[in-house]
């Protein structure tokens, strides 16, 4: 082979390569864009499946957390206590109302609280199979992206606690099961004074509190939360969310 025809060979090879390169480029940016698009939506990473019913700083503090929103009603008023208390809170959305009221959940958001895949109807998934259950919560997740795209649901809670299956999918998917250390049991309303005294004394530190802001009258609770805030704070106590794994 001439020296002539060895250079010509070796130029069109490096041609080849810088040619490969600029193709391959498009592709690896792709691959990247879509990788930041999973870890976006929280499904890019497993979490461990335990059932967390603690804040993530510990010490005196307290998770408040509230189910069966969002409501028309009660969940604007609640997000007003939060703002003007200065407290981030965790909601854990009902799928077939968060369709019914999109705009809600986008409220929530942009007030910084956390979201949490309450399921779609609210019904008893502990003796459901595992793709049963990954498809109800796909289908929740999705549902609450039509509302704010590209939200990141951090929790997953089981209806009536019935856990079943669902803490291994839905760590699977991203998010961490989410219990409670107390339940002030507001699901049938006792009265204000009754769920400002349940939660003044029988409050923890480092616990999550279970509440609601749907699924009926949540009123008192409303007016409880209002009312508890500035007392617990005044005991020293600081509102935190709940602990990730």
């Amino acid at each position: 082979m001439t020296t002539r025809t060895t250079e010509r060979t070796a130029r069109g090879r490096l041609g080849l390569r810088r040619r490969m390169r600029r193709l391959a480029l498009p592709l690896l940016l792709s691959a990247g864009l879509c990788a930041g698009a999973l870890s976006t939506t929280g499904t890019a990473q497993a979490v461990d499946a335990t059932v967390i019913t603690s804040t993530q700083s510990g010490g005196r503090t307290v998770s408040f957390t509230f189910d069966d929103g969002p409501d028309p009603t009660h969940t604007p008023r609640l997000l007003e206590v939060l703002r003007r208390h200065q407290v981030k809170a965790t909601f854990c959305l009902w799928g077939d109302h968060v369709r019914r009221h999109p705009h809600l959940v986008r409220q929530i958001v942009d007030d910084g609280h956390r979201l949490c895949n309450h399921s779609m109807a609210h019904q008893d998934m502990g003796g459901w199979s595992q793709q049963q259950v990954r498809q109800n919560l796909e289908q929740t997740n999705a549902v609450i992206r039509q509302a704010v795209p590209n939200a990141q649901i951090t929790y997953y809670r089981a209806p009536y606690g019935s856990w079943g299956q669902s803490p291994q999918v839905a760590a699977s998917m991203g998010m961490q099961p989410l219990g409670w250390r107390m339940d002030i049991a507001d699901w049938t309303p006792p009265g204000t004074a009754e769920l400002v005294r349940r939660l003044t004394q029988g409050v923890t530190p480092g616990a999550v509190v279970l509440m609601h802001d749907g699924g009926g009258d949540r009123s008192q609770t409303v007016s409880a939360v209002d009312q508890v805030i500035p007392q617990l704070k005044s005991q020293g106590y600081t509102f935190d969310q709940p602990a990730v794994r």
